[in-house]
């Protein structure tokens, strides 16, 4: 389970954001992670990396910036789908994407190839963005495979996702999507946009009934109707909270708070990467 929201504006005023993005990961708390931390041997590549063993490398959000483009991507599970015999690992999905420059892994081209092969997946979300020139609009797309298809968004307005398709909405994220609106349309300085950002991500009031939710999940579906998710006795809820702001000026900043251990009352890390990118 995980939520993402954002914003995308490759033109912003001079105090304004290319992006804004805020995202929950939630995950088994004993799930082997490496925290948020530039790539080793990739140029301008940020984001946690997945270590269980046998999805060694892959990761559920990650940014880069290269040659004037800025590319983002995240992987939201699909929740309650059936998982196909021998399932290839998703995670890796992020990694190529942002990874990789050139016509062949660009937005258009690798979700084409992506929906012509998703099947050996088990079912997903995949959310990626690409922002370049000014003159030219950002590329916003989200790949599902159950059913395998694309949609695509435009730039300036506020987008929310989450563990089902984008036609049926869990409760949480429409309410999340709705406060990061508000959030972005009040214009706050960049600390208290931050600090706006990560309360909405540890929102723990319990968006129930969902019909959608208990559909999909009928086990755990009022412990999931919570952006700040907590399954007791599971090991199992919100891991990581991560906003990431790209300035007008092509500044990142990175922010990400994670669990230290396996206890979610226990001690929280906060890294902040600044990355100002040559563009």
């Amino acid at each position: 389970m995980c939520v993402i929201f954002f914003y995308v504006n490759s033109n912003p005023e001079k105090d304004g954001y290319k992006l804004i993005l805020a995202s929950n990961r939630d995950e088994f708390y004993a799930r082997d992670t490496k925290e948020v931390s530039q790539w080793d041997g990739v140029d301008n590549c940020y984001g946690g990396i997945d270590m269980e063993p046998g999805r060694e490398g892959g990761t559920w959000l990650a940014i880069s910036g290269k040659d004037g483009i800025f590319k983002i991507a995240a992987l939201l599970n699909l929740t309650g789908e059936p998982k196909p015999r021998n399932a290839v690992g998703r995670g890796m999905l992020v990694t190529d994407y942002v990874r990789n420059f050139g016509e062949k892994f660009d937005n258009v081209n690798y979700n084409q190839r992506l929906v012509e092969d998703c099947s050996k997946y088990s079912a997903f979300n995949f959310v990626s963005i690409e922002i370049g020139s000014p003159t030219v609009p950002a590329l916003v797309t989200l790949c599902s495979n159950v059913p395998p298809g694309l949609v695509h968004y435009k730039e300036n307005s506020c987008y929310g996702f989450g563990n089902s398709l984008p036609s049926a909405p869990f409760e949480k994220v429409r309410y999340g999507r709705n406060r990061f609106e508000q959030i972005i349309d009040s214009q706050p300085q960049q600390t208290e946009l931050v600090d706006e950002l990560m309360s909405l991500l540890k929102c723990k009031e319990k968006f129930w009934p969902d019909a959608e939710l208990k559909r999909r999940a009928p086990n755990w579906g009022e412990y999931l109707s919570a952006l700040n998710v907590y399954v007791p006795d599971c090991g199992y809820g919100s891991r990581t909270h991560t906003v990431i702001l790209i300035d007008a000026n092509n500044k990142m900043h990175f922010i990400e708070e994670t669990m230290r251990s396996q206890d979610p009352n226990g001690e929280w890390c906060r890294n902040h990467i600044e990355k100002q990118f040559p563009f």
